[in-house]
């Protein structure tokens, strides 16, 4: 049995909840798969070990997706304060080898092992191949370009949720200024993140002259029942998403396509064509047309990241 047929461990660390499931080569093993919740233990170390001592099984490779910066061996969750170093967390788990990739790496290395079945198609563009473009909207947001090379694809590490957000009108320089007062800088992620559909809403309600806050469920919910402040909530982020995605399209020319992932993307996804998703994103001036190319999707599968872990051991 060669190492890429060998059982190995992958895992997808959010903000929030890990995922664990054992791989054997490209797939994942079924009926392997469990979720746990960040907040009931002491690190991903625990959360691992408590895995494969249900499992009864001793894999010796594995590969661990994470929502925050990786450095070589070792990365810091930006939403949840852990601090992972390969190392230790092999030898806590009896691991010989434990690869760390960002989340969006391993949602990158997923894409060409989705069928179509786990995709919502936004628009259809003119695909043409070569590079997609994959944006990770969830506890927190990050963006990553996807290359096709030497047979299989180089997905490098980013942290774009922190850029600038975009400033398109007046609207957008209020929200900008009531963000830097209260967090010090305006970024994409301080919007479009979870949290950041709540700051929406609260921007939102201050701007109506009310003092409101409400949880990201209850906004959604509130939009589905037709409450205008909520909508104007939902509209003002599907045009910045939009927005914020076009920009990101220009820099990378992903012919093949760009692809959300994570949970906010799947709860805003039917808003898109109600909220002018393909108005915003297709206003870019004389680059209109260039943009127009681009297919866009999100990605329904909660656990793509473990299949790109597996597809990452598989070709590694």
């Amino acid at each position: 049995m060669t190492a890429s047929d060998s059982p190995a461990l992958v895992a997808d660390v959010g903000g929030t909840n890990t995922r664990v499931a054992l791989t054997r080569g490209r797939g994942l093993v079924a009926g392997t798969t469990e979720r746990f919740r960040n907040a009931e233990y002491g690190g991903l170390a625990q959360i691992l070990a408590a895995y494969l001592e249900q499992q009864r099984t001793a894999p010796s490779r594995a590969a661990i997706a994470l929502a925050g910066p990786v450095r070589g061996d070792r990365a810091e969750m930006t939403n949840l304060g852990w601090v992972i170093e390969a190392g230790a967390l092999a030898d806590f788990c009896g691991l010989q080898e434990v690869a760390l990739l960002n989340d969006l790496q391993a949602q990158g290395h997923a894409l060409p092992d989705l069928p179509e079945s786990h995709l919502r198609r936004i628009r259809e563009g003119s695909p043409e191949g070569g590079t997609k473009l994959v944006i990770g909207l969830g506890t927190g947001v990050n963006a990553a370009p996807v290359y096709p090379v030497n047979g299989g694809h180089l997905v490098p590490p980013a942290e774009a949720g922190h850029i600038h957000l975009p400033l398109h009108e007046a609207l957008d320089f209020r929200l900008s200024d009531w963000l830097i007062a209260r967090r010090g800088f305006a970024s994409v992620e301080d919007v479009l993140a979870g949290s950041g559909l709540e700051r929406l809403y609260a921007f939102h309600a201050s701007e109506a002259g009310v003092s409101q806050a409400q949880d990201a469920a209850a906004i959604m919910a509130a939009m589905e029942a037709g409450d205008a402040l909520a909508q104007r909530t939902g509209r003002h982020y599907v045009r910045l998403l939009a927005q914020v995605s076009a920009d990101l399209a220009l820099i990378t020319l992903p012919g093949a396509g760009i692809y959300y992932i994570g949970g906010v993307a799947r709860a805003m996804a039917p808003w898109f064509e109600r909220f002018g998703f393909e108005a915003a994103f297709t206003d870019m001036g004389r680059f209109s047309d260039l943009v127009a190319r681009f297919p866009v999707a999100v990605v329904e599968d909660d656990y793509a990241a473990l299949t790109g872990c597996a597809a990452y051991l598989h070709t590694h």
